[in-house]
């Protein structure tokens, strides 16, 4: 069994143990677990907390903890970090919601039974030698107007200063409870904020702030920041002084083929009016590559991934050629998702559930998570056992691709 559990730091542009030996930091991102997002069970794109608002007025509020207990115990659990460990991934993302672990209580109150699930995740990783990054997908008052931040379709993280001052408790709480964890590789502070271009101060205010908490509890974990506008734009986080960061990007250009958005697109090919090749996708990551030679400062592509047809289309060889401009310039990168059911659009899982059960009725009139409010009373048993990862396939050609970049 692999053992490299020595604590991170970043050094001359690389992430390096204590022995000044480059880590890369190559893996998968567990979407969907602790972040519940529609399309990951066939249905429509609503913020988590609208669900489970909906599962409340049918069922209480006990069933409705009865139901998350079973979704967080059976999409994933030790088995499937000993599967990702062994198709030889150095690091483990962990999107979570922050209501994961703060109760909605008045006061700043913590939510025991949802940090426990933080707590094991991180055990399995050391128990399989495999880095993991902590990542708030979702802040208080949501970091983006989407449904991935549980937003109600506003951002108010930064302009709402409880919000503000909320976010700053959660991150002092977690650097506290894991500041001497070596298995974790460091905190993905905040996924994909998203402010007007001439609002990016407020960011990078923010992330200066989020620095202070963390670093005056004697935590030195790396920190990985996001770009604005979905995490592309970087630049301005060139300005922030601190030495022990990581900058943060996501990649799915170009949108219309990744996320299957317009049918039939194939790569290579002409895609969005472009020639989208190889040569397109090292054009397009120049922009991170010189940000990271200026500053010598790491980057880490936290997402990037394709919607699967059987490479028909190609998607195949976009995954191939990505990796293979990624581990060119030395990026570290975390494929998104783990798992998730087959859908038409966005990326989807390395694992996919390809059934069509009467809950997930991909043929309508509605569409997955919200089929089970009506079959959740009298299918408990059947819905969760199709959470479990037995029940998915694995996608074997994308997975070989994956293990075959894992080296440097």
């Amino acid at each position: 069994m692999r053992k490299f559990i020595s604590k991170l730091q970043v050094k001359n542009g690389n992430i390096v143990d204590p022995k000044g030996n480059p880590i890369y930091l190559r893996g998968v991102a567990l979407g969907g677990w602790l972040m519940m997002e529609g399309y990951m069970l066939a249905g429509p794109n609503i913020a988590e907390h609208i669900f489970k608002q909906k599962f409340i007025k049918k069922f209480g509020t006990d069933e409705l903890l009865s139901f998350m207990d079973a979704w967080r115990n059976s999409f994933l659990t030790e088995a499937d970090i000993k599967i990702i460990a062994s198709w030889g991934c150095t690091c483990i993302r962990i999107p979570f919601n922050y209501r994961l672990i703060s109760s909605e209580n008045k006061g700043f109150k913590i939510d025991s039974k949802g940090i426990s699930f933080l707590d094991n995740v991180i055990k399995w990783c050391e128990k399989y030698s495999i880095y993991c990054i902590l990542d708030m997908h979702a802040a208080p008052g949501s970091q983006n107007h989407d449904w991935h931040s549980d937003s109600n379709g506003k951002c108010e993280l930064f302009t709402n200063k409880k919000n503000w001052n909320k976010y700053l408790k959660l991150w002092d709480y977690l650097s506290k409870r894991y500041k001497d964890n070596n298995i974790i590789a460091g905190y993905d502070v905040l996924n994909e904020p998203v402010v007007p271009n001439d609002k990016e101060p407020l960011v990078k205010k923010l992330y200066e702030d989020i620095i202070n908490v963390i670093r005056k509890n004697g935590d030195d974990h790396i920190l990985f920041l996001e770009g604005n506008q979905w995490s592309q734009r970087i630049e301005f986080l060139t300005e922030i002084k601190e030495k022990n960061i990581c900058y943060s990007t996501h990649f799915y250009e170009p949108l219309h083929f990744t996320f299957n958005l317009i049918r039939e697109l194939s790569y290579p090919g002409k895609i969005e009016n472009q020639k989208w090749d190889i040569k397109k996708i090292k054009q397009r990551s120049s922009d991170y590559y010189n940000s990271i030679t200026k500053k010598k400062t790491p980057i880490y592509v936290g997402e990037f991934g394709v919607n699967s047809r059987k490479n028909n289309y190609g998607e195949l060889n976009w995954v191939k050629d990505v990796l293979t401009i990624f581990n060119q310039n030395d990026y570290h990168w975390t494929y998104w998702t783990y798992k998730s059911m087959a859908t038409h659009a966005f990326p989807d899982g390395i694992f996919r559930n390809l059934d069509n059960p009467p809950w997930v009725r991909r043929e309508g009139p509605v569409y997955g998570m919200d089929n089970i409010l009506d079959y959740w009373k009298n299918s408990k048993k059947d819905i969760i056992e199709s959470w479990q990862t037995k029940a998915f396939t694995l996608n074997q050609p994308l997975q070989k691709i994956i293990s075959d970049f894992i080296k440097p």
